[in-house]
């Protein structure tokens, strides 16, 4: 069973980022990036298929300018055999990326294919279901486990009411939340045998694909600074407080 899991280089979880002054977008000038931490937990579960003997490869496929080659390198030494690169310059939305990973996916006929829930930068959570749409596959999003079977995947999703398990016939999208698993940590070993692990590249044309945005941003500007918290002297005063300032009671 061939697996494809779909990665995106982002800002850095733990970078606080900016938007440009002249509220153009966020600044990502000098800034560190890394694989989506939803797309790491995706690129796990694949690997552990393969290392339980349920997959016999995984495919690591990113969308995105040629600097997307180093977060598919960090694809590789997690366990992905190989890795395709989509490269564009041009701003791509979640319908582009859902034509492009489904031009692919035609090309590459996977049983499986595995990505992030959402993309921490947009927070669009989208491309999961437009891929799943574009394909007519069964899909199932949000899994905190996903169990292969014979010709059938099984997932447990995170709804609001708490879990629920649907059975998927292959070929199936499934999108992860934090909880399938923890991402091992890339050895150095691991990174070295990744940089000899091969990556092909190709272009939206090669795809017949046209990545244009369909969406053009107005504006982006940060949010309000929050005030300083006050100290009061007592429960009284913290209930008027509420009830005057606050307006919760």
């Amino acid at each position: 069973m061939k697996v494809i899991t779909a990665i995106k280089r982002v800002v850095d979880y733990n970078v606080k980022v900016r938007a440009k002054a002249d509220g153009s977008g966020v600044d990502i000038g000098n800034v560190k990036m890394s694989m989506n931490p939803f797309d790491e937990i995706a690129t796990e579960a694949a690997t552990r298929l393969k290392e339980a003997g349920q997959a016999t490869e995984v495919v690591a496929v990113s969308c995105g300018v040629a600097q997307s080659q180093e977060t598919l390198r960090t694809a590789l030494a997690i366990g992905a055999d190989r890795g395709i690169l989509v490269e564009t310059a041009v701003e791509l939305q979640p319908l582009a990326v859902a034509k492009l990973l489904k031009a692919v996916i035609e090309k590459e006929q996977p049983q499986l294919v595995i990505l992030g829930k959402q993309a921490i930068d947009d927070d669009a959570g989208q491309t999961g279901q437009l891929l799943a749409a574009l394909l007519d596959w069964p899909q199932a999003t949000f899994a905190s486990a996903i169990e292969i079977g014979d010709g059938t995947a099984t997932v447990t999703r995170e709804v609001d009411g708490g879990l629920e398990v649907v059975s998927l016939r292959l070929p199936a999208i499934v999108t992860t939340d934090l909880r399938p698993n923890e991402p091992r940590y890339v050895t150095l070993p691991n990174i070295m045998k990744a940089k000899k692990k091969p990556i092909e590249t190709l272009t939206p044309e090669q795809l017949d694909v046209d990545p244009a945005p369909r969406l053009k941003t107005l504006k982006v500007v940060e949010p309000p600074v929050r005030k300083a918290g006050v100290i009061v002297p007592d429960v009284a005063t913290l209930l008027e407080k509420l009830k005057t300032e606050a307006k919760v009671i």
